[in-house]
């Protein structure tokens, strides 16, 4: 096998970049991380991530994934709802692959936080990363591997003179976490309503994380209401039996948008997570996406070669499953955010095909757990 670059830059350390160098500097490459913030501002955001099967099994061979089990919410059922239409269908264990029954769940809810610590605790602790958080780093030498992990508005994509199809949805989307009660601790729901997609997951001790997806200038009015003003317009667009009691924390509203470069790789620098793709956040699908970019950049470091030949055959793997993820959630909110006569009696028969034959049950959520282009292949567990 051909030798790996000797050092590998890594510019940017949210989960992806952090994530990136870990798992690097596990497999015994030198790797330099930088970010412009320092450790508390990284770990100081309020989000939660949904993680599917695709990542606990990421982030079980880096030796996470015990580590994060006390912060990793599961749930085990998942409810889908059509609210134009009234439709409803109920995912269980039972739909998973059989790789990924017995793990405790369809999915998990994880927080930023105890995520970001415990990165940032592993990234310390091994001797093979060379952190710089709100410091300097120095130039990588002639022959790195630069790997840019620097988010949707990336300096270092533009620096590289990679384009991109970008397009801003008239959605945004407002999270918050939120106190319910009538929702099982164990289960997350998906409502597609006409404004878009509301999703409650659950975060434990019956508290929830609200993403509330509505017309841009809608998202913002809503995140400056005093608490009882948010909680009574919730109250109006949750299913029926559920009802907020407690806002937890302060509204957030963010412009949501679609994002591709035209390519992951130029020369010896390749874009990783949402320097090179973005997707609505519908099906909770964008960090676990990020996510197999980190396997598929080991994979290709793993193989061995120039910086040059690694950027090259990354950026030519992960095309296809970016692409599909993308249609597919770009298609969902379309169809599903709106009242249009026509598409109502297809959205309906959509649901009853689901609601009515397993196989349908199990093949959606293997393209929603592992990703579209794991639908046809062996599992391992």
């Amino acid at each position: 096998m051909a030798p790996s670059p000797p050092e590998i830059h890594v510019l940017g350390a949210g989960p992806t970049g952090a994530l990136t160098a870990l798992a690097l500097g596990l497999r015994g490459q030198r790797v330099v991380l930088f970010d412009p913030l320092t450790a508390s501002e990284l770990q100081a955001r309020s989000r939660a991530y949904a993680i599917t099967h695709s990542s606990r099994r990421l982030l079980t061979n880096l030796g996470l994934w015990h580590d994060l089990r006390d912060a990793l919410v599961p749930f085990r059922d998942l409810d889908l709802r059509d609210g134009a239409t009234n439709a409803r269908v109920l995912f269980s264990e039972d739909d998973l692959a059989s790789a990924n029954r017995h793990h405790d769940g369809i999915g998990w809810i994880l927080d930023h936080r105890p995520l970001m610590k415990l990165l940032l605790a592993r990234l310390e602790a091994n001797g093979n990363v060379a952190m710089h958080l709100a410091e300097p780093s120095p130039d990588p030498s002639a022959d790195a591997l630069i790997v840019a992990a620097d988010g949707p508005r990336s300096p270092t994509r533009e620096a590289w003179g990679i384009r991109h199809w970008g397009m801003r949805y008239r959605q945004g989307c407002l999270t918050a976490k939120v106190a319910l009660r009538g929702l099982p601790h164990d289960r997350a729901c998906e409502l597609f309503r006409p404004e878009g997609p509301l999703a409650v997951l659950p975060l434990g001790q019956g508290t929830f994380q609200v993403v509330w997806s509505a017309p841009w200038q809608r998202c913002q009015q809503r995140s400056t209401l005093q608490r009882s003003a948010f909680l009574d317009q919730l109250a109006a667009v949750l299913p029926e039996g559920i009802e907020p009691d407690f806002l937890l924390d302060q509204p957030r509203a963010f412009p949501q948008q679609w994002l591709l470069a035209r390519r992951f790789h130029r020369g010896r620098g390749v874009l990783i997570g949402e320097a090179g793709h973005r997707c609505h956040p519908v099906g909770g699908q964008g960090l676990n996406l990020c996510w197999r970019d980190v396997e598929g950049l080991l994979r290709a470091v793993e193989r061995g070669g120039s910086a040059t030949t690694i950027a090259r055959r990354y950026g030519m793997s992960r095309w296809l499953d970016v692409l599909q993820v993308g249609v597919a959630t770009d298609l969902l909110v379309r169809v599903f955010s709106n009242r249009q006569p026509l598409l109502l009696p297809l959205r309906r028969l959509a649901l009853l095909l689901l609601k009515q034959f397993s196989g349908l049950r199990q093949l959606s959520l293997r393209a929603m757990s592992d990703g579209p282009m794991q639908l046809w292949r062996a599992l391992p567990n």
